[in-house]
């Protein structure tokens, strides 16, 4: 019999509740994402970013472009379900970790969006311990801190923009 052994570096999973339906808070995702995304801290850019865009298909890249024409990378798109799901490789962290993010209509008018980065056997106890775009990184909350305020930031932006 196999032992099954608790996973040393779980996922870290949020979700949040939008009043609105998934194929609208899914496009509010994609489509908009420059404009509702906390740049600062959560970019290589900060200021410098015009636009983060996502190309809509299966290794389409999801990157920031800055005032000067730079393009920076976040990753490349793994798996492509809309209104549902996407799964995007994340190229900021120290070695590349995964992100998937689904959309699971409750009502016609309410969706929950639910955040699943993993991966972090990739990095060593040292890239985990490391701050990330705010402090404390996988070890010390930083990662699920800095989804939080995504998820808060997507709800935000969804709500507003509700058709």
């Amino acid at each position: 019999m196999t032992e099954i052994l608790p996973l040393r570096r779980p996922p870290i999973r949020r979700s949040t509740l939008v009043r609105s339906s998934a194929d609208h808070t899914f496009t509010v995702f994609v489509d908009t994402l420059g404009r509702w995304w906390p740049l600062r801290p959560y970019s290589a850019g900060k200021e410098r970013v015009d636009d983060v865009t996502v190309e809509p298909h299966v290794d389409g890249r999801v990157y920031e472009t800055w005032d000067d024409g730079t393009v920076v990378e976040w990753g490349r798109l793994v798996a492509w379900e809309p209104p549902r799901r996407l799964v995007m490789t994340w190229s900021p962290t120290p070695a590349p970790t995964e992100v998937e993010l689904t959309f699971v209509a409750l009502a016609p008018a309410l969706t929950r969006v639910t955040v699943e980065h993993r991966g972090w056997e990739a990095l060593s106890d040292e890239q985990l311990a490391r701050d990330c775009a705010t402090p404390g990184g996988y070890t010390g909350g930083g990662f699920t801190r800095g989804w939080t305020t995504i998820l808060e930031r997507l709800t935000a932006a969804a709500e507003r923009e509700v058709r």
